[in-house]
């Protein structure tokens, strides 16, 4: 994932944070938004939607707006979810009612929309999201979201008008998996850092969130068994910084939070590289019986747990047992990258052990694309972190393990690791995997990337966020916008939309939104941002 990572100036990045971003121009949209009257185009969402027809007059929300439901929880749910949102810049009551016609209508029902599909109708007189499942109401929400002037993202009451342009949207995604991953464990993030996270995920309709929960500068769970891992493995971070850890109770309320946002918490623990705070945290877990200092670098690939002593079993079967049971999710991420101290016998070993582990556990393993040079359970998903210039052999072991079953999940280090470097004069970031600005980021195909596996062997695609210079929710917003939306796009819309040239325009339209929400954001170059509004 990180080869050739340099150790970064921590320090002055403390110092220079903001400043830097400002300097290199975190975005504040001067364009002129478009005509207060003139509805937001159906074909402006992001991601793509399916279908679009425009037709008909556009619908109002007034004062008198109510927002009907059925009789189903999941429904009500997503409704007061909406209501909250519209509530503050509208200064509208907006009352959630089972009983009266018109307004805007949540409806569950039967129909050709997926697991996370919906339609949305709009005309004079209603507007009406119909879904299969409450995820596909939330996702029909956040288009709904988009269709109304950015405004709507205030906390404090604006002017309006509230219109939706009249037509219908068909939408269904392309993949069940679109992720994003935080690296907690270089920096420590707080609850409330991860959940502003979540809220900007939801808006693109991820459905993942991918927790990297351990690694050499810190462990990040408490783990009742082995309590030192939290409070010393997790005592510092990169730079020498206090670190952190979540208690189970603040896990577990990550995890309803971002359910409420229909994310599903995907749990990493790194093995058996990338395990010095485990290591330092227990002497036992050593070869040599001895625990190695803590670590606040940022080079990898020299820590390893002991593949012989059979504790390190005992070691992995509490954390996952513990892990397991706090995660109401389907996966487990065993990680398994960059294990260069772990000779090839060892590492096909240890994951011949661990893998039944997370099975007994009812977990499905996922593990880094580094997990194919063993054999992958069946079921397992392997991510794949490659780059362009990956060699051929590495490649032709994705691509065999596809070949044979192995589901994969797509994160090509050149294209959607947000923590590389947009240019040289970005003042965060990493550029071991080269400088990735925005149409490179966008412009690539998920299911023709890595030639010969095949398309249904490709489940989807995922944004990790590695955060070696990242300190705070400004910093991971600067590297994930404008960057993030093209990765919920390459997830979510059909091939046959992908088109960098008009993906811009709409990319520029967003950037008044990200203002609204008080997202920071980069200003490149490629995109017109000019043109945002007309």
């Amino acid at each position: 994932m990180r080869d050739g990572l340099v150790r970064q100036r921590h320090r002055t990045l403390r110092l220079l944070g903001s400043l830097l971003l400002v300097a290199v121009g975190v975005g504040v949209t001067q364009a002129a938004p478009a005509r207060a009257a003139d509805p937001t185009p159906l074909d402006r969402v992001v991601p793509a939607p399916a279908s679009a027809e425009p037709g008909g007059a556009p619908y109002r929300i007034t004062r008198g707006t109510h927002i009907r439901v059925d009789g189903s929880r999941e429904a009500r749910g997503v409704a007061e979810y909406l209501a909250d949102l519209l509530r503050p810049s509208t200064g509208y009551r907006l009352p959630v009612t089972t009983h009266r016609r018109g307004g805007i209508r949540l409806r569950l029902a039967h129909g050709d929309f997926g697991p996370e599909g919906y339609r949305l109708n709009s005309d004079a007189r209603s507007l009406t999201i119909s879904a299969k499942t409450s995820a596909g109401l939330f996702h029909g929400v956040q288009t709904l979201r988009q269709l109304l002037p950015a405004a709507v993202e205030k906390d404090t009451v604006q002017p309006g008008p509230w219109l939706v342009a009249g037509g219908t949207i068909e939408d269904t995604p392309r993949y069940g998996w679109r992720g994003a991953m935080l690296d907690v464990s270089r920096h420590f993030f707080t609850v409330d850092e991860v959940k502003r996270y979540v809220d900007q995920l939801a808006l693109y309709k991820f459905n993942k969130l991918h927790l990297h929960l351990s690694d050499d500068q810190g462990w990040r769970i408490a783990v009742d068994s082995w309590p030192r891992l939290a409070t010393h493995g997790g005592s510092t971070e990169v730079g020498g910084g206090p670190g952190g850890y979540y208690t189970k109770a603040q896990y577990k309320e990550i995890v309803r939070y971002a359910a409420s946002r229909h994310l599903e918490v995907v749990p990493e623990i790194d093995m058996p590289g990338h395990t010095n705070a485990a290591l330092a945290s227990y002497a036992e877990l050593n070869c040599d019986g001895v625990a190695p200092p803590l670590y606040t670098g940022t080079e990898v690939g020299f820590s390893s747990l002991c593949v012989g002593k059979e504790i390190t079993y005992d070691f992995v079967d509490d954390v996952i047992r513990e892990l397991a049971a706090l995660t109401p999710g389907r996966y487990l991420h065993i990680g398994g990258d960059e294990a260069h101290s772990t000779s090839h016998e060892d590492y096909v070993k240890f994951m011949d052990r661990v893998q039944p582990v997370v099975a007994k556990y009812g977990k499905t393993v996922v593990g880094w694309h580094q997990l194919t040079g063993a054999t992958p359970a069946k079921g397992a998903l392997a991510q794949y972190w490659g780059l362009d210039r990956t060699s051929p052999e590495e490649k032709a072991q994705v691509v065999k393990a596809a070949q044979s079953g192995t589901g994969l999940i797509l994160s090509p280090a050149d294209r959607v690791y947000l923590d590389m470097k947009y240019t040289k004069d970005t003042p965060l970031g990493l550029s071991w995997a080269g400088y990735v600005e925005v149409q490179r980021s966008y412009d690539w195909d998920p299911g023709a990337y890595l030639p010969g596996v095949p398309a249904g062997a490709v489940r989807g695609v995922e944004a990790p966020m590695w955060s070696e210079t990242l300190e705070n929710s400004g910093q991971i917003e600067f590297m994930a916008f404008p960057r993030l939306p093209g990765v919920a796009e390459l997830g979510w819309s059909p091939a046959a939309t992908h088109d960098w040239e008009r993906y811009k325009v709409r990319l520029a339209a967003q950037a008044e939104r990200w203002d609204a929400l008080g997202i920071q954001w980069y200003r490149s170059p490629q995109v017109p941002w000019g043109a945002a509004g007309q």
